[in-house]
């Protein structure tokens, strides 16, 4: 059985029965745990999914939706607003697709003070 190269050279790593896409991932996905179990966090979620533009129809032809997937999303009892977070490397930050949808995604929270956009290194 051959398995497909991963675009980043990362390894998969399994914790708590989650597959995380790296052993960064996983380690963040840890100290989360541990802020969530001393209450500085709550209502933590995995691969939450945002909606940047509804599908439509562009002469008869469907044009799907487009999505940001992020790798938490987190209450912050601190600082009383909603965390979107994702873990990225150097190189998945210059990912084009990344890119452009994490401009949506800012584009569409902007004026939203009770939520923020976090990428952890």
């Amino acid at each position: 059985m051959r398995f497909k190269t991963n675009k980043y050279k990362n390894k998969k790593v399994i914790y708590d029965g989650i597959k995380f896409d790296s052993e960064k991932e996983a380690n963040r996905y840890k100290e989360l745990k541990l802020l969530e179990k001393y209450n500085k966090i709550k209502d933590l979620k995995l691969q939450e999914k945002i909606l940047l533009q509804e599908g439509f129809r562009y002469k008869g032809k469907a044009i799907i939706k487009i999505e940001y997937i992020c790798d938490f999303k987190y209450y912050d009892n601190e600082k009383e607003k909603t965390i979107i977070e994702d873990v990225k490397s150097d190189i998945t930050r210059k990912d084009k697709t990344y890119v452009i949808k994490k401009k949506l995604l800012l584009h569409k929270i902007k004026d939203n003070e009770d939520i923020e956009f976090v990428e952890v290194n």
